[in-house]
């Protein structure tokens, strides 16, 4: 599908020339007041400019494989390319694609298969019935060029090198699990490991549960209590499960991502999609994720003290933000909005911000669309 493309001034012009860039996220934005309120077109809170969207990779067909089915995005220095992997579409491999600007974005060689130990590759099956079944969500590379992929259906997190064959996996604790597949397993299907990011500096992963564990749900019934893993670096390249830290959504809320803006702040994605509204979806900062309370051995978050969640800043709802002359193929109450699963900080932009960058996953469905959205973030 032809890319559709809408700017306003020369700044968002420039911000476009940088999304297509290598990332350069070093340090953290300097903080200040909330900015007030612009009369610019392109705004879609204080904080959030609309930039661009593209709808080239929708449905496009590559090296024999159609691109969808992409839950994520993240830079891949090595290439000079960004990378988004295939979630689950049945027998078919899962994929790590690579294409390169954001605001145009083109495929540049075949897709990278991933794989086993023992070259089998993994794939959209059914976990119940299929050894080799994944459900890949989030992506990220680490500073020796491994792909660190987490998949929901177990859930896992797992190391792949550059041939695409996994090469090890990070501890996961057994509540985290889908109920019924363990005995210790209090997750729900289809909402655990979808989020992850690897800071600046590549020595902190963040994984986040897309749903809350029914060991959280308070006896009231709040399902708001997320709880995300951090990942610390070792000698010899080995990864150390350091703690878990509770973030709390707004009611009816999932996390589908987390985008890591300096190597102790993230940007924090909440969604949600009805039939009769569409896609909802929020974008949040977290900072100082090393000073946040260790909740590992706290057994049901929804009962615990409100002060070990982590504070949150709205950064803006998307639904405000301009159309850009998008369309949508179901119900939007914005059409620019779609089921953004990916997201990424793309480098430092003129005047303080950040690019963001999100990225849909069209569920292999004809009625969605594969669409990448570029912000323009004044992240505190």
């Amino acid at each position: 599908m032809r890319t559709k493309l809408m700017l306003a001034g020369t700044a968002l012009a420039a911000s476009v020339a940088l999304l297509a860039a290598q990332p350069a996220v070093a340090s953290p934005a300097h903080g200040g007041p909330r900015p007030a309120p612009t009369a610019n077109s392109n705004a879609c809170s204080p904080r959030i400019d609309a930039v661009s969207y593209s709808d080239a990779l929708d449905k496009k067909v590559a090296f024999g494989a159609e691109v969808s089915g992409l839950s994520s995005i993240a830079w891949d220095r090595r290439q000079q390319a960004w990378v988004s992997a295939l979630d689950n579409n049945g027998s078919t491999p899962e994929y790590v694609w690579s294409y390169r600007d954001l605001s145009d974005p083109h495929v540049i060689h075949a897709p990278l298969v991933l794989k086993k130990a023992d070259g089998t590759p993994y794939d959209g099956g059914n976990i119940a019935t299929d050894p080799n079944a994944a459900d890949n969500e989030g992506l990220a590379v680490l500073n020796d060029g491994s792909y660190l992929v987490s998949s929901e259906v177990e859930p896992s997190i797992r190391i792949f090198g550059r041939d695409g064959v996994q090469r090890a996996s990070l501890p996961v604790p057994a509540r985290f699990a889908v109920t019924g597949s363990t005995a210790a397993g209090e997750a729900t299907a289809n909402a655990t490991l979808e989020g992850l990011t690897v800071t600046p500096d590549g020595k902190t992963i963040v994984a986040a549960m897309e749903g809350a564990l029914s060991g959280d749900v308070s006896s009231s019934g709040d399902a708001t209590a997320h709880r995300l893993l951090v990942y610390t670096s070792g000698a010899h390249g080995q990864w150390r499960l350091t703690k878990q830290i509770e973030y709390k959504t707004d009611a009816g809320m999932r996390i589908p991502e987390v985008a890591a803006y300096s190597n102790d702040a993230v940007v924090v994605e909440e969604a949600s999609w009805s039939a009769d509204v569409g896609n909802a979806v929020n974008l949040f900062a977290v900072t100082g994720l090393s000073r946040a309370a260790d909740v590992s051995r706290v057994a049901n978050l929804g009962d615990a003290s409100p002060r070990l969640a982590v504070q949150k800043t709205l950064l803006g709802d998307l639904v405000d933000c301009p159309t850009l002359g998008a369309t949508a193929l179901e119900t939007q109450a914005n059409p620019l909005l779609d089921n953004f699963e990916g997201m990424a900080i793309t480098g430092r932009l003129p005047g303080g911000k950040y690019g963001v960058s999100l990225i849909s996953d069209d569920n292999n469905s004809a009625a969605q669309h594969t669409r990448i959205l570029n912000l323009a973030v004044k992240l505190p």
